[in-house]
């Protein structure tokens, strides 16, 4: 999406793992700008990283889990889930929106992050992440002085790809 100046406003990403942060022992969804080497990480909840892992991983569950609901109900009204953009940072919380169109009329719902990826997933539809959320979050991990947040940094960066698989349910 593109604002006036030809700047553009939403950045498409892709998830690109996710793993167990070695610190906090917490998930960490990394996403992935599609068009350059930029990488945001989301510390989600124990319950969100499994509905994430059970998706990118097409593992089947022998009933509906909490997000394949979601996309069940949704589709039982007649909507179709659009995209879904990581929106705003505020004191350390993301915040994300769900863009559904439903008899023509765009509808957006307010989201946790991890519950829109979910989604996103079961829907294969883009996803993206505000131009501003991207600046801000790179803003606040450069301003971190201590050698945890370094090191977490330096961590992430040093990533490859066997290392994306490490996430275990």
């Amino acid at each position: 999406m593109k604002d006036e100046g030809q700047k553009t406003v939403e950045i498409e990403v892709q998830i690109r793992g996710l793993m167990m942060d070695p610190v906090t022992n917490m998930p960490i969804v990394l996403l992935k700008d599609v068009e350059s080497e930029a990488v945001l990480p989301i510390w989600v909840g124990m319950y969100e990283a499994n509905a994430i892992a059970l998706e990118l991983e097409k593992t089947a569950t022998p009933r509906p889990m909490t997000h394949d609901l979601l996309r069940d109900v949704t589709l039982g009204l007649g909507a179709e889930v659009n995209k879904v953009v990581v929106t705003e940072l505020r004191n350390d919380t993301f915040y994300a929106v769900i863009w559904m169109e439903q008899a023509g009329e765009s509808v957006a719902v307010d989201a946790r992050p991890s519950d829109a990826l979910a989604l996103a997933l079961r829907w294969d539809c883009p996803i993206y992440v505000s131009r501003e959320v991207l600046e801000r979050s790179k803003q606040a991990s450069g301003a971190m002085q201590s050698g945890t947040a370094e090191q977490m940094r330096q961590w992430l960066e040093g990533l490859n790809d066997d290392d994306m698989g490490r996430y275990k349910m």
